[in-house]
């Protein structure tokens, strides 16, 4: 229960972090990768502070032995540069620029009622979906 308001917490503070800093809008996030155009450098600063807290916090929180509410901490295996990886970077881009949405912008864009959010996270899962319909493991 305590995992899920954790969770629950998390997620509304996110959320509230794109819309103060206004990511849940597709024209401000275009504005800013128009840089031949009306070059909007705020979601530079935003990208800059997120990584400086994460930075800030991932020291302090790696240091303990596990997190507050779990046995151990989850990081990723992988640390290889490969095709796969460089493809979905791509990929993600890509939606980003065409769309102005990245996944969690557009999630909480829906609690505004965009129509535009909504179609870009319903071809967001179908996109999931057909990547895990390909890429599925086979049963040994």
């Amino acid at each position: 229960m305590i995992k899920n308001l954790s969770s629950l917490f998390c997620g509304i503070l996110f959320g509230l972090g794109l819309v103060i800093s206004q990511m849940v809008n597709p024209v401000k996030v275009l504005a800013f990768l128009d840089i031949a155009g009306h070059w909007d450098p705020s979601l530079a600063l935003v990208m800059a502070s997120a990584l400086t807290t994460l930075g800030l916090a991932y020291r302090l929180i790696i240091r303990r032995p596990s997190p507050i509410l779990e046995q151990s901490f989850h990081l990723p295996d992988a640390t290889r540069i490969d095709a796969r990886l460089l493809t979905g970077s791509a990929l993600f881009g890509l939606g980003w620029g065409l769309s102005g949405f990245c996944p969690g912008a557009a999630i909480a864009a829906i609690g505004y009622g965009r129509t535009e959010a909504l179609l870009f996270t319903l071809a967001m899962c179908v996109g999931i979906w057909l990547f895990r319909l390909i890429h599925r493991p086979a049963h040994s």
